[in-house]
């Protein structure tokens, strides 16, 4: 890593976010729980496995169509416990507060919370909470951490990649980007975009029961589809080639990406998966999906073939095919 500051750019979620924590955070922390960077460690409790997880949310507006700092901040710590095959049962909560946020607002967020992790099956069980002049944060950052359970029946996300594999992904992408933008810049839309901010703890244990193989499965967040699918296959023998006819985006959200120049396939979702999962058990998993609260318009996007191996290749509505890489700068900063 070349520069000599931090910029946005490096909690992205893209390639320098990847770099800032392979080049020196790694440097400092060599847990061999740390291999492959998954979503939440999983570790032994005296003989007993559990996922483990932290996150910090910085999301401005506090406030944005479909949710909130306090809603996002249990979501995403559940979502990561999700994703590793874990259910999710206890959350921490710590508030960095600056001095002049009102009561109300901080009401509002603590009832979110308390919301969200009753509809997620989990609680809210230790915390802390800081107080800072003036200036010194913006508004409220909310940090939290979580343990999750494995059952002992339940399959991992840990098969091998094979050819003609496919993508699934749970639903319509860049909701919470283009929520969170629309909030941010003040836009006056014909249709409401809002948040997917939701819980995916069904979503990922429908693709687990589902399905022969399982050898990825990520909620698309910070850097969005095309980022997190990257770290699929980097390295890897295989690429994935999706077709962008049928990745699903919703109308509104095309808008807001052609009227400011920005690319749906890079925004952040707040309950969105995406699975690479073996061929033959797709209309099944698809199926079981959609039974979901959160996944009802999942869908088949694309397969890993040998022919773009360590790449992630979309073929257009035209026909023509196009490179996509990892987000490289910050497209959209303070997501989540």
């Amino acid at each position: 890593m070349t520069e000599k500051t931090i910029k946005l750019g490096h909690g992205s979620g893209g390639s320098l976010t990847r770099a800032l924590i392979e080049e020196t955070l790694l440097r400092y922390f060599d847990s061999p729980l740390l291999a492959g960077l998954p979503d939440s460690a999983k570790v032994q409790l005296q003989g007993v496995p559990a996922a483990f997880t932290t996150d910090t949310y910085v999301v401005d507006p506090l406030f944005f169509p479909g949710g909130d700092i306090g809603k996002l901040a249990v979501y995403g710590t559940v979502n990561d416990l999700a994703v590793v095959g874990a259910i999710p049962r206890f959350i921490s909560c710590a508030l960095i507060i600056e001095e002049g946020l009102p009561q109300s607002d901080l009401r509002t967020i603590l009832s979110s919370m308390r919301q969200a992790a009753d509809h997620a099956g989990t609680e809210v069980v230790t915390g802390d909470t800081k107080v800072v002049p003036r200036g010194k944060a913006d508004s409220i950052f909310i940090n939290t951490a979580g343990i999750g359970a494995f059952r002992p029946e339940s399959a991992l996300p840990d098969a091998e990649m094979k050819a003609g594999d496919v993508v699934l992904v749970s639903g319509p992408i860049g909701d919470h980007g283009a929520a969170v933008l629309s909030a941010r810049e003040g836009l006056n839309l014909d249709s409401a975009i809002l948040s997917d901010c939701a819980p995916v703890t069904e979503v990922a244990q429908a693709i687990l029961a589902g399905a022969r193989r399982t050898s990825f499965l990520r909620d698309v967040t910070r850097g969005g589809l095309v980022t997190i699918l990257n770290e699929a296959v980097g390295g890897a023998p295989l690429g994935l080639l999706l077709r962008e006819q049928d990745i699903p985006v919703r109308p509104g959200v095309r808008s807001i990406c052609e009227l400011l120049g920005l690319d749906p396939f890079y925004l952040a979702c707040e309950g969105r998966v995406a699975a690479v999962i073996d061929a033959e058990s797709a209309p099944i998993v698809v199926e079981a999906v959609r039974r979901t609260p959160a996944g009802q318009d999942a869908t088949i996007i694309g397969e890993a073939t040998a022919e773009y191996a360590g790449e992630i290749v979309i073929e257009t509505a035209f026909g023509t095919h196009r490179l996509v890489q990892m987000l490289s700068g910050e497209q959209l900063p303070r997501i989540c």
